[in-house]
């Protein structure tokens, strides 16, 4: 979950390690380093905190601190509290590395090590691996064969930029289970964690395959398999701008991101209409092995999850096939049940989340066909499924995911409406008509619920200092509930919980006092007069209610204290419009409460280790 950047080339190392890390901050913001070759040897800077700490160490160098190759990380801690001495880089007597991953069994190789001799500084895992990569290159004076050799003995998941102390302009990068890639430019070369690392300088990268290694100079990037055999790849091309990975005029990335929902739901629908009805254009994945599916197993985590529960609530109700939606990191390790005729579907915006790829590959070696549905197309995930349909949602910073959510859910519904075609559970007339809805309505409507900003700014203002918040709903209004609650506890801090509201009477209206806010999401028209219920019986305690409802509802004003009432649209787009209320709810209460928006505590963007 940290964020890796390596540069050798023409221009100052420091700078563009430092600009690359102010990109990668989302993965990371512990603390920060950086290592750069410098007058025959390596010079390393590290800060606790966030990155403009270590700027200033940068800044107090001087204008003379020059260097043309070097190394970057910024840390989310796992191993070893945030510290300088626990930062990365890690540095030996012959190398540097820096580390995105978890090393399972440091314990076991840091023993081995010492009875050797080897002292260790931190409380970090990464320090094993460089230590363990130093004592092999003591002995062969040869920094391929000390990687390569180095790397059957390591458990767990590792992307590795290493430079050597002997061999300045040169990094040498590995990776298993956690991203890395190498990009290439006219000034120099790059290794980075994420595209977004090098958006200002390239849009030319190489994926980095597991059990690979490059090797990267100012002019050239090589890479070789660990018996140093070379191995030729095409290079690629972002399809992703630097504007895209920029706030533009907005004060935080998730501001914007919320506000490119309606764009982004025309972008990801319009490709994928044709003649009226959906072609889902799935390379591999022809209509009559689509149909064949029996039983769809989503394997999500966080908000694609509640994504794939959306998609669960649509596809059972208006395709009437089975479908079970399961936590990932619960999914591998409960020996899941599954047949041929299953078709497990993956969701996750980065398309590295550590527990969704291992959920992955456990359902490949079950001869389980599946389906990945990322936004990153090169990502691991996206190249080891059987099937990929793209999210199409370009780079997003804030941690708190908003507009991955939305093309999402698109991507549910338009699965959805083929299969419903496909079992001829619609009429053609039937789906044409919801198409037509999606392609030509839903934007703007979506469009409708983000120009709400102001006005939930001002309710907000009202709930700013709460400590504790419930959302409720039924049907369909659960999974939005617990979407809209992870957004406001993921950057506000609040405790906040999700419930169904016909369990609030099984225990959990105890909670419910003088004053405590209940946001009651009440889109869907089966459920309507249920929920009034629920809202009467939380007001009745005290419960001061917000009341998330389709324009018109009935009561809805008489019952609640604010009512932010939905643009029209049928009832399975509901999510797209009811999501971006619930996600500026969460931000503005987090704006008035001073939080970090885009950076919030402990969490980083792409969770890489489980």
């Amino acid at each position: 979950m940290c964020g890796i950047i390596g540069y050798c080339g023409k221009e100052n190392a420091a700078d563009l390690l430092l600009e690359g890390l102010q990109a990668l901050e989302y993965r990371g913001y512990d603390s920060a380093g950086i290592a750069v070759f410098r007058e025959g040897g390596i010079q390393t800077l590290k800060a606790v905190g966030k990155l403009n700490n270590l700027k200033e160490k940068v800044a107090a160098q001087g204008p003379a601190f020059i260097s043309h190759c070097g190394i970057g990380h910024t840390r989310w801690a796992t191993h070893g509290k945030p510290s300088d001495i626990n930062s990365h880089p890690h540095v030996t007597e012959h190398l540097a590395l820096v580390h995105n991953g978890i090393i399972e069994n440091y314990q076991e190789i840091k023993e081995e090590l010492t009875k050797s001799g080897v002292s260790f500084t931190s409380e970090t895992d990464t320090e094993i691996a460089a230590r363990l990569i130093d004592s092999f290159y003591q002995k062969s004076h040869d920094p391929f064969q000390a990687i390569s050799a180095s790397l059957p003995l390591l458990r767990g998941s590792y992307a590795f930029g290493v430079i050597f102390r002997d061999l300045p302009g040169t990094i040498f990068a590995t990776r298993k289970g956690s991203p890395l890639i190498c990009a290439q430019d006219d000034d120099g070369n790059f290794i980075a964690s994420d595209i977004p690392a090098v958006l200002r300088r390239t849009r030319r990268y190489y994926m980095l395959e597991e059990g690979e290694i490059a090797v990267v100079t100012d002019h050239s990037i090589s890479f070789f398999d660990l018996e140093h055999h070379p191995i030729d790849k095409k290079v690629q091309e972002a399809d992703w701008d630097v504007e895209a990975a920029d706030k533009g005029k907005y004060p935080h990335f998730m501001l914007k991101e919320i506000m490119e929902q309606p764009a982004l739901v025309r972008r990801m629908t319009l490709p994928r209409v044709k003649d009226g009805l959906v072609d889902l254009a799935i390379e591999n994945l022809t209509d009559q092995k689509l149909a064949s599916f029996r039983r769809l197993i989503i394997v999500a985590c966080g908000t694609a999850m509640h994504a794939g529960m959306v998609g669960k609530t649509f596809i059972e109700r208006l395709v009437r096939i089975p479908v079970q939606v399961e936590i990932a990191s619960e999914f591998r390790y409960a020996d899941p049940i599954l047949y041929p005729d299953d078709l497990v579907v993956l969701i996750s915006q980065s398309g590295e989340t550590a527990d969704t790829l291992a959920a992955l590959r456990l359902a490949k070696e079950k001869g389980t066909k599946t389906l990945a549905v990322v936004n990153v197309v090169g990502s691991s995930i996206a190249r080891e499924a059987d099937y990929i349909l793209p999210t199409c949602a370009g780079p997003e910073i804030a941690v708190a995911s908003t507009k991955a959510y939305s093309v999402q859910v698109c991507a549910m519904i338009l699965v959805c409406l083929k299969l419903a075609e496909l079992h001829q559970t619609l009429t053609t007339h039937q789906i044409r008509a919801l198409v037509h809805e999606m392609v030509n309505r839903v934007p703007d409507a979506v469009q409708e619920s983000v120009a709400k900003s102001d006005a939930i700014r001002d309710v907000a203002v009202h709930y700013q200092t709460v400590e504790d918040l419930f959302f409720i709903g039924r049907g369909l209004d659960y999974p939005l509930s617990m979407e809209g609650s992870l957004k406001l506890k993921e950057i506000s801090y609040i405790h906040s919980e999700a419930y169904a509201a016909g369990e609030l009477k099984h225990g959990t209206i105890s909670l419910i006092t003088e004053g405590v806010p209940v946001i009651a999401v009440a889109t869907g028209d089966a459920c309507y007069e249920k929920m009034i219920s629920n809202v009467k019986e939380v007001r009745a305690r005290g419960a001061r209610v917000i009341l998330l409802c389709k324009k018109g509802a009935v009561g809805a004003c008489d019952v609640a204290d604010d009512v932010f009432f939905l643009p029209d649209a049928s009832e399975i787009f509901t999510p797209l419009l009811a999501m971006p209320i619930l996600q500026l709810f969460a931000y503005h209460i987090s704006v008035l409460r001073g939080c970090d928006v885009d950076k919030p505590r402990n969490l980083a963007k792409s969770v890489t280790v489980e």
